[in-house]
Parts: structure tokens; C-alpha cells; sequence
């Protein structure tokens, strides 16, 4: 919005131009996001408890009693904060930006539901994993057909492995399902993740600089040719919707760190999962997401494994308690320990994610 403004006052002073360059409204755009959430998040916190929006703790998992009654849906704070930050530092006339937003919004108003459903029947359920499905089906399918139409050239319907520069494959029709699943998927991975103050949130933030990056690099003509990219003309711009994903969740990890004043719910979770997801379909680095979102692999394949080998062995388990983080804390780590190890862990995978743009 403020890029037409500046835009039309450079006629009058050309030192507007300067709010014309990415980088400059990227790091703009964070510092808008990362206000936004924490002037917001105080206000939000008291008026979540004064509504008595509390989470609601499982009786079968570690002993988190002492979180009930903490105020949850704060990923509405985040949602806020990026849409406001994208809206007034991207250049609105690329449609990829629209994308990334509306399906953001749309994941983050199932999220909603989700969690609103599970405070009005005061439990720890809400929407039925059918329901849920549907939802967010609906939005993962929408954005694939219109990414599959509107691409311009074969590129952007290609499927590229990292390092190995000459490997890709021209997808056709089935670009629509992977686009859904890669969606969907890291929706719910970043969703099974969200199980401890500030053990999703920071991942995310992590992954989205990286993603950043990856959407300068296949925006830029010369740098993505350099490098062996793909090159996405107006990718670019989504490095101010990533920067604002960067400063909103820096923003609400201001009161989401252990011990939490607020959680993100669904609404947050569903939301982010489902943001990085759709801009690693764009910039065309599925494969790099899921090597930097490596600890949300790794907490939704083990959910998957426990859930198949229990059905399979009628009762026994791989791991004490699924997700990933619950094993590590029945084997007696603080929660301190369990985040902030994964943290790490995420810091590696990230670099690791980026060293792929060289070695190609």
C-alpha cells in the first residue's frame, strides 16, 4: 500500500525512491510486525483472561496442570501483525503476496474455529479430524488450482531437488496435490509442534528467514542464474511477507517464552505451518522446507509411527508419548531443555538448508 504512495511522491521528491527497494521494506515490514505484536499482545492477554479464553491441559501427558487457564488463541496477534506489515510494506499488485495472505487468513480462521469450539465445550477437542480436514482442504485445493493456471512459465510447475542442479521434473497436473500436501502438511506439522512455550514459534521464525532468502534469490534475475535457482519473476516480493512473519513471531515469543503469559491456539499454528508452506510451493524449495522445518518433520513422523505401530502391536509403543517433545519430557528433561535443544537443532538444519543454494 505505502509502496503507490511513496511511488506517487517521488514525482515530487526523488528521495521517495529509496522505499522502493526490497531489502529496505523488508527489513520495514519487520519492524512493523514485531510493534504491531508487541503493543497488541499486553492488550490481547488481558482481554483473552477477562473472557476467560484458557487453554485447557491433557490429563494424560506431562504434568502441564499448572498452564490451565493460560490465555490461547495469541496466534490472532500474529495474524494481525503480518497482515497489517504485508499490506503496508509489499507491493500489492503481485498476486503471489495475495496468496500467501489469503491463505494464511483462511488456515488461521479454521485454526479459530478449532480452538473456539474447544473453549465453548471446555475441552481439549474441538473441530472432529474430519471437519477439520474439509477446511482446510478446501483452502489448500483453491490455492493450487489458481498457483496451476496462473503460472506463467514451466518453471513454476517444476519440481527441483536441491544440490543436484540438472534434477527437476515438469509436474502437469499433478503440481495440484503436491501444492496440497505440501500446504496442508506443514500446517499440521507446525500444529503438532505447538506443544511447549515458544517450541514452534522460534522454528518458524528460523525457517522463515531462511525461505527469505530463498524468495530474494529466485526474485533476482542475476543472482538466481549465478546460483542455479529457479527463477520466479515476483517471488521477491514475498521476502517482506517472510520478514513479516520473522518480526510478528518475535513479537509474540516476547510473552509466548517459557513460562508462557500466552499460546498461539490453532488459529497461530495452523496459520504459520501453512504460510511457510505455501511460499516454499512458490519460490519452488519444498525439499529445503522440509530440510530447515526438519524439527516439524520429525515431531509429525512421530506421531505417525506411534500411531501405526501401536495399531499394528495392539498396545505397544516406540516412543513414551507422542509428539516428540512429550517423549523427551517423560524421560525426565525440563521443558526449558526440550525447547531450547530443538531450537539448536533447528539453527543447524536451517544452515544446512542454505548451504544448498551454493552446492548445486
Amino acid at each position: 500500500m505505502l509502496v503507490w504512495l511513496f511511488d506517487f511522491l517521488s514525482d515530487f521528491y526523488r528521495g521517495f525512491n529509496v522505499f522502493q527497494y526490497l531489502t529496505l521494506r523488508a527489513i520495514l515490514g519487520l519492524l512493523t510486525a514485531l510493534f504491531i505484536a508487541l503493543w497488541t499482545g499486553p492488550r490481547m492477554i488481558r482481554a483473552l483472561t477477562r473472557l476467560k479464553i484458557g487453554q485447557y491441559i491433557r490429563e494424560d501427558g506431562p504434568q502441564h496442570q499448572m498452564k490451565a487457564g493460560t490465555p490461547t488463541m495469541g496466534g490472532v496477534m500474529i495474524i494481525l501483525a503480518i497482515g497489517v506489515a504485508t499490506l503496508l510494506w509489499a507491493d500489492l499488485s503481485n498476486h503471489y503476496v495475495w496468496v500467501v495472505l489469503l491463505v494464511t487468513l483462511g488456515f488461521g480462521l479454521v485454526g479459530g474455529l478449532d480452538d473456539y469450539i474447544k473453549l465453548k465445550q471446555r475441552r481439549n477437542l474441538g473441530l472432529t479430524a474430519k471437519q477439520k480436514y474439509v477446511g482446510l482442504s478446501l483452502i489448500g485445493f483453491a490455492a493450487a488450482f489458481y498457483l496451476f493456471f496462473t503460472a506463467a512459465t514451466p518453471v513454476e510447475t517444476t519440481f527441483f531437488l536441491p544440490v543436484f542442479k540438472d534434477a527437476h521434473w515438469q509436474m502437469g497436473w499433478l503440481f495440484i496435490p503436491w501444492v496440497y500436501l505440501v500446504v496442508v502438511g506443514s500446517s499440521n506439522a507446525v500444529n503438532l509442534t505447538d506443544g511447549l512455550d515458544g517450541l514452534a514459534i522460534m522454528p518458524t521464525i528460523m525457517v522463515a528467514g531462511g525461505l527469505a532468502i530463498f524468495a530474494y534469490v529466485s526474485g533476482h534475475a542475476t543472482i538466481s542464474q549465478y546460483l542455479g535457482v529457479p527463477r520466479i519473476p515476483g517471488a521477491g516480493e514475498l521476502v517482506v511477507f517472510c520478514a513479516a512473519i520473522f518480526g510478528a513471531g518475535l513479537g509474540f515469543l516476547w510473552f509466548n517464552t517459557y513460562p508462557a503469559q500466552v499460546f498461539m491456539g490453532d488459529v497461530g499454528a495452523l496459520a504459520l505451518g501453512a504460510a511457510l508452506g505455501i511460499v516454499a510451493v512458490v519460490v519452488r524449495q519444498e525439499i529445503v522446507l522440509a530440510i530447515m522445518g526438519g524439527i516439524f518433520v520429525l515431531e509429525t513422523l512421530s506421531v505417525i509411527m506411534q500411531v501405526g505401530y501401536f495399531k499394528a502391536t495392539s498396545g505397544k509403543r516406540i516412543f513414551r508419548m507422542a509428539p516428540l517433545h512429550h517423549h523427551y519430557e517423560k524421560k525426565g528433561w525440563p521443558e526449558p531443555r526440550v525447547i531450547v535443544r530443538f531450537w539448536i537443532v533447528t539453527v543447524i538444519l536451517v544452515m544446512i538448508g542454505l548451504a544448498t543454494l551454493k552446492i548445486r
